[in-house]
């Protein structure tokens, strides 16, 4: 009798223990099966998102190198009218200016110099629209050699105004070198521009970060206020008066393309009256650790 309880006991606990194993494994069978489901949604809202991605970015590069072309389209085009409207400005002051009154002369005058300012931002933005369409392929590019032919291209400016210009060890980077020289050339000549009241004092420097170099161009100018930060790299943005500091306010927005081109960021540290701090980063050449 006993061991037929026990038996009794055990069968039924088996049939239990079995029941609960298959209502288990039935529960863990749909969770699995709901896993596969929702991984399955999540893999084609990836792979509709991936592709949303892809065709945006198509469509932006494709936009850009449209809105690039035009710029250049329509800032060559318009070159020759403007020489033409300018020419015959002067022609007209030179033939008939005894019969000008000085009213006439200065209406002339105004609109010659309104001519040459035009010519200007034609050609800068010529320059800018190039940075994407008038590009080599990427080399070893030595700053070393960049920063000593920049220092020969501003050699009057830096007289004139007696910048000191310093520099740690520059390394070699890969990317286009004219486009390089530049960079170089846009960041020491602002800095040379905006001096403040002692004469301009500027370091460069470059700190290994991992794949990149950090470049810094640090001067003792009068500054940016923080408030500037986003606007000063857009492209004909100007913070101060023209006949104080002349340009178009092309410069820094050639920089960022230039940077952004090369698979970099730049951005500034600055504060009103107390310098301004460039920093930039350029990939490494591949075998600059070795060397």
């Amino acid at each position: 009798a006993v061991s037929l309880v026990a038996i009794l006991v055990l069968g039924g606990g088996s049939f239990l223990l079995r029941t609960k194993v298959r209502n288990r494994t039935k529960a863990l069978r749909e969770e699995i099966f709901r896993h596969m489901e929702t991984e399955n949604e999540l893999q084609k809202h990836k792979n509709n998102l991936e592709e949303m991605v892809s065709l945006r970015t198509a469509e932006l590069t494709r936009s850009n190198k449209e809105l690039e072309r035009f710029a250049y389209i329509t800032s060559h085009d318009l070159q020759e009218p403007l020489r033409m409207i300018s020419s015959y400005l002067q022609l007209v002051e030179k033939r008939y200016k005894d019969e000008l009154d000085e009213d006439a002369k200065d209406f002339i005058n105004f609109a010659v110099d309104g001519a040459k300012r035009m010519q200007i931002l034609i050609n800068d933005l010529l320059r800018y629209s190039r940075v994407g369409t008038k590009s080599i392929e990427f080399q070893p590019v030595n700053c070393e050699e960049i920063l000593k032919n920049t220092l020969n291209n501003l050699e009057v400016a830096i007289e004139e105004s007696g910048a000191k210009i310093t520099h740690d060890y520059l390394p070699i980077v890969r990317g286009d070198k004219t486009q390089l020289s530049q960079l170089f050339q846009n960041l020491i000549g602002n800095s040379i521009k905006f001096k403040g009241e002692s004469s301009p004092e500027i370091h460069i420097k470059a700190e290994d970060e991992n794949n990149f170099w950090r470049f810094s161009f640090q001067d003792n100018g009068i500054g940016i206020d923080p408030k500037y930060y986003d606007r000063i790299f857009q492209i004909f943005q100007r913070l101060h008066n023209r006949d104080k500091y002349p340009g178009t306010g092309i410069g820094l927005a050639i920089c960022k393309k230039i940077i952004e081109r090369h698979g970099g960021n730049i951005f500034v540290e600055s504060e009103s009256g107390k310098g301004t701090t460039f920093i930039f980063t350029l990939k490494k050449e591949a075998s600059d650790e070795a060397r």
